[in-house]
């Protein structure tokens, strides 16, 4: 029988109830890790050809231009997982007429917010550039570049967004292929553009908008059509009590990612400024941060899109009361994390070179990425207990908790250690990469172990207490079945 009021008309529900939660992990979370792995190759594929077609000031630009790549990913966290999870728990609690109103005011928050943070950027394009460090030499690659794919920033949070809606609607597979798709066509664009006709920057640029507008519309088409929940016109209207909750639970990645591009700019601007005083130059720095930004995006892609993939299994199982199921999944999702991430650690430590050549033959570049590529990865397994505790909050509404790990990794961690280590013992360069292993190991063991004393116990309460009074039931309908049988007997 299903936990769910609505199951019997809801093939999903009776899914996401019912079926065996290590199965459901693998069925979303997949679909998930492949659609983060397919999102992240946009900037990464870029740098690739870029790298190879203009050199070492060309990966610079990418790097300085990735803070807007963060703010568009900082509102498609926002309004979609906040959207995901606050349907997921609505359709857990069998509330279908509330459902829809997530799906669609998350929707129109995106493209809003899309349209509003083009207009800003092409507005204040070179001041921006500016702020976020660009060295001289690096500036006129970075106004091309930027210019162009400050175009495709509505669709590049739409596609990433609505992924997290339509994996709500239990189609992972669907926001796989859209990114899939867009990826498929910026790579084979970089080629045709940037290598064939020699456009460079703008070819990549173009490659990268085409690719955006043709994942962002698939996606919108599928938004219009969704399977759970009727969508109407209805549901587009912006409504504080909808909008307002789904800030609520997405604020903490939004959050995240806003402190990521604040982290980002100081990094750069430090990098800038350390490296003119060092053999590289103030650019070379700023190369290799993108380089080893690239393989952080690739390697922890896979993490963020196992907990994708398990949030819509915890929230929609926490609003159906199954509670063990909801400790099976998070579970799970740790185990699997550390399993991963502990590898990659081993991996990124004994072959360093192979990761940075994959963006960047130059052997100055090599000599001085395979330090920091050391440093920042050092501890990378405590990104699993982050992330994991992470997930969890989100996906059962504990914004406070989600917001609070979150700046306290990045903001008050991350920020005041990036400042203060390049002063120390001479470390310069080296000093701006030591402050994210450091923030790693601190925010990563305060958030899962504030993880496993609060959720964790009430779940396991929770379940508890379910039990008994499953057990007190059964002794009250025993008790009457025999005083009715007794009865029975003397009547006869």
């Amino acid at each position: 029988m299903s936990n769910t009021p609505d199951s019997a008309n809801n093939p999903r529900s009776e899914m996401l109830g019912n079926a065996p939660v290590t199965s459901l992990m693998i069925k979303f979370a997949v679909p998930s890790i492949i659609a983060m792995l397919v999102g992240a190759l946009y900037n990464i594929v870029d740098q690739l050809f870029i790298g190879q077609a203009v050199g070492q000031l060309g990966n610079a630009a990418t790097n300085i231009a990735f803070p807007f790549s963060t703010s568009c990913l900082s509102l498609a966290l926002l309004f979609g997982i906040g959207g995901a999870s606050c349907f997921n728990l609505s359709m857990g609690r069998g509330d279908r007429e509330r459902a829809p109103y997530f799906v669609g005011n998350a929707v129109l928050m995106m493209l809003i917010c899309g349209v509003v943070l083009m207009a800003v950027t092409q507005v204040f394009l070179t001041p921006l550039l500016k702020l976020f460090g660009s060295p001289d030499e690096v500036l006129p690659l970075a106004q091309e570049y930027v210019g162009i794919t400050a175009w495709g920033f509505p669709f590049m949070i739409i596609t990433t967004g609505g992924g997290h809606l339509i994996r709500a609607d239990g189609s992972p597979r669907m926001t796989m292929l859209c990114n899939l798709l867009g990826a498929v066509i910026n790579t084979v664009l970089d080629a045709v553009f940037v290598l064939g006709l020699d456009w460079k920057m703008t070819g990549a640029a173009w490659a990268t908008v085409i690719g955006q507008v043709i994942s962002g519309t698939v996606a919108i088409v599928y938004l219009t059509r969704y399977k759970t929940v009727h969508l109407g016109l209805k549901h587009l209207r912006i409504r504080w009590q909808y909008t307002g909750k789904i800030i609520a639970i997405g604020m903490a990645s939004c959050i995240n990612q806003l402190a990521m591009m604040i982290v980002q700019i100081v990094m750069n601007n430090l990098l800038k400024h350390y490296g003119a005083l060092s053999v590289y130059g103030e650019s070379n720095p700023i190369a290799v941060s993108g380089i080893v930004m690239k393989v952080n995006q690739i390697t922890f892609s896979i993490v963020i899109g196992l907990g994708q993939g398990a949030q819509p299994i915890i929230s929609f199982n926490y609003g159906a009361k199954a509670y063990s199921r909801v400790r099976g999944a998070i579970r799970f999702m740790t185990q699997i994390a550390f399993g991963y991430t502990a590898l990659s650690w081993l991996l990124i430590s004994l072959f360093p070179a192979t990761f940075i050549r994959i963006f960047n033959q130059d052997a100055a570049m090599l000599r001085a990425a395979i330090p920091s590529l050391h440093i920042y990865f050092f501890g990378f397994v405590m990104m699993a207990f982050q992330y994991s505790g992470q997930s969890t909050f989100k996906s059962l509404n504990r914004a406070g908790f989600a917001v609070f790990f979150s700046l306290l990794r990045k903001a008050f961690i991350v920020v005041p250690l990036t400042l203060v280590l390049p002063r120390v013992a001479g470390l310069g360069v080296n000093g701006v990469f030591a402050a994210e292993p450091i923030s790693n190991l601190i925010g990563g063991l305060a958030c899962y172990i504030t993880m496993r004393c609060t959720v964790m116990r009430e779940l396991e309460h929770r379940e508890a207490c379910s039990a008994d009074r499953r057990k007190n039931n059964f002794g009250f309908f025993s008790k009457n079945l025999l005083t009715i049988r007794a009865k029975c007997s003397i009547l006869t």
